[in-house]
């Protein structure tokens, strides 16, 4: 019995990052899986970034015969003649040559049997029957044709609706945006090319949760150089040394962003959190260099002169401090496995973002405080400047007064220490560990495993009760399955299920939660084994990425189990 075609690139990633149903309320099954597998799954095979194209459900048209074997033994055949009879009804064969008297010609006849009618039509064998009549045996006469799939062990639903599935998976170093924008840009097209009673819905976008991740990140992001821009006003109170920090921060950025791009790494959840955290280092590296400049200032020097003798004094702090923060890096550098690969990345950003600060800081930060600082006396503090003044100063007074108690009791101040190191250990052992922190991506994937001796209509009614207790959960938002050898599922009895959730905010259960409820619904029904997994994303993409990395071995091998009773 023939497999499912496969249309594949290269080899496929972990999960679909796309997933589409094809239904049609007037045309039958096996015409919307034709249009699917010759029109549809290739064409969409053949864009940019596409690895592999797989069509679930499949109900492929062909033309099954069935015959009554008490007809048939009535008329002195048998299955094998049926069989030959009916291998030999559509072969090609040449037909001959026509000689005339000057010229000859081959003879060229298309015989080929395309409809059930034809083949009820169809001759077996001429024999004479027990009562004596003689003549030609037809399949008609022995049974009938019909149009039907032609695999029976195939079979998909999008939701209770029977669908044709296409899961379509990414090339490894293909950027999944990109890909997944071109097949959505391309799918108007491509259903204008089919019936108008076909549908294609799209049940599954794995993009939507890798967005959003970005998307918070850079979110996140630009909040941390607001609130450290806003910091350091807060503390100069003057509005051109806290826009030097504020254009050194951005410039040290840019200049990450132009070294990332020669490696190819992209701007991604890993890349984009190593900006965060090196924001931090960056404006240190600024704040060091203006404070050290305003203080000259303050003492009565020309700003250039101040920013002159500034720089030179911290310069070579700066450089000190930056090379021991990069040194912390340098184990990250070294380290192998699959740990190594993904933060040699997020190491390589951080230590790029240090190193550019330390020459924004000492080369356009000087220069501006220069240019732009106006030198003491020429500008006057105002009223929220000077009672900010006073608050910093009653804070450092607070702060002394804490610092003379911790210095008079100092046996109390060592036991809190010991103490808080001590509850450190502890906590380090108590906490769980993994190897990544559980993500919700709205998705999760599942495989169903019937009976060894369970039929393709028995394995049918079974997906099809899962399916109807799955889609009445409140957090689901859609369910599609398919059942029969293909893909992950190898054998006959084996079905696979993808369950997308509804958005965070219309939901108030985690993927875990709804797989652990599931668990509990799904106990009644029985014949079946379902396996569900929460489907994480490590890495994503979006703008410059030129690469990813697959994380097939990046995902967690947990699975929650749903047992039940199995067919006698």
């Amino acid at each position: 019995m023939p497999n499912p075609p496969i249309y594949r690139k290269t080899n496929p990633a972990d999960t679909p990052v796309l997933m589409l149903a094809l239904t049609s309320e007037t045309l039958p099954l096996t015409k919307v899986s034709d249009y699917a597998s010759s029109i549809l799954a290739q064409k969409i095979s053949q864009m940019a970034g596409v690895g592999e194209v797989d069509v679930g459900g499949q109900q492929n048209p062909a033309i099954r015969v069935q015959v009554n074997p008490a007809q048939l033994a009535a008329q002195g055949l048998d299955l094998e003649a049926v069989r030959t009879a009916l291998a030999t009804a559509t072969v090609d064969q040449p037909k001959g040559t026509l000689y005339g008297a000057n010229q000859a010609f081959a003879l060229q006849t298309n015989d080929q049997l395309l409809t059930a009618e034809g083949f009820n039509n169809y001759i077996l064998a001429n024999r004479s029957a027990i009562f004596g009549a003689s003549g030609p045996v037809r399949v008609r006469d022995v049974g009938r044709a019909l149009v039907a799939p032609q695999d029976v062990n195939l079979a998909g639903w999008m939701n209770a609706e029977p669908a044709i599935i296409i899961a379509i998976q990414r090339q490894p170093r293909a950027n999944v945006i990109a890909t997944v924008d071109q097949i959505k840009k391309a799918l108007p097209e491509l259903e204008a090319s089919l019936p108008p009673s076909i549908k294609i819905h799209i049940v599954s976008d794995r993009t939507q949760t890798i967005r959003a991740s970005v998307a918070d990140v850079q979110n996140t992001l630009l909040l941390t150089i607001m609130l450290v821009v806003g910091v350091i006003f807060l503390f100069l109170r003057k509005l051109w040394a806290t826009v030097i920090p504020g254009i050194s921060v951005p410039m040290s950025l840019i200049g990450t962003f132009a070294v990332m791009y020669v490696p190819g790494y992209s701007l991604d959840n890993l890349s984009l959190m190593a900006l965060t955290i090196a924001v931090g280092f960056v404006v240190d590296d600024a704040i060091v260099m203006i404070e050290n400049i305003v203080r000259h200032i303050e003492e009565g020097k020309a700003p250039m002169q101040a920013a002159l003798e500034g720089a030179g004094e911290i310069g070579f702090t700066i450089l000190s401090i930056s090379i021991s923060l990069v040194a912390v890096f340098i184990p990250l550098f070294l380290m192998s496995g699959i740990v190594g690969l993904l933060f040699r990345e997020f190491a390589v950003t951080v230590a790029v973002a240090i190193v550019l600060s330390v020459i924004v800081s000492l080369t356009l930060t000087p220069m501006m405080c220069a240019r732009v600082l106006r030198a003491e006396g020429e500008t006057r503090s105002g009223l929220l400047s000077r009672a900010l003044e006073h608050f910093f100063v009653g804070l450092a007074r607070v702060y002394d007064r804490g610092l003379v108690v911790a210095l008079r009791h100092r046996l109390v101040t060592l036991l809190v220490m010991m103490s808080t190191v001590a509850a450190t250990l502890v906590l380090f052992v108590a906490i769980p560990k993994g190897f990544f922190p559980q993500q919700d991506t709205g998705l999760i994937v599942g495989i169903a495993e019937g009976a060894q001796n369970s039929s393709p209509r028995a394995m049918k009614d079974r997906m099809q009760a899962v399916l109807a207790v799955v889609t009445k959960d409140p957090a689901v938002a859609a369910a599609n399955a398919y059942i029969g050898p293909g893909g992950p599922t190898v054998t006959e009895n084996d079905g696979r299920m993808f369950i997308t959730l509804k958005p965070l905010r219309q939901r108030t259960a985690s993927a875990d939660q709804v797989i652990a409820r599931l668990n509990k619904a799904l106990q009644p029904v029985w014949g079946v084994t379902l396996y569900m997994q929460a489907r994480k994303i490590l890495r994503s993409a979006r703008g410059f990425q030129r690469r990813s990395i697959n994380t097939r071995l990046l995902m967690s091998t947990a699975t929650s189990s749903i047992t039940g009773r199995r067919f006698c």
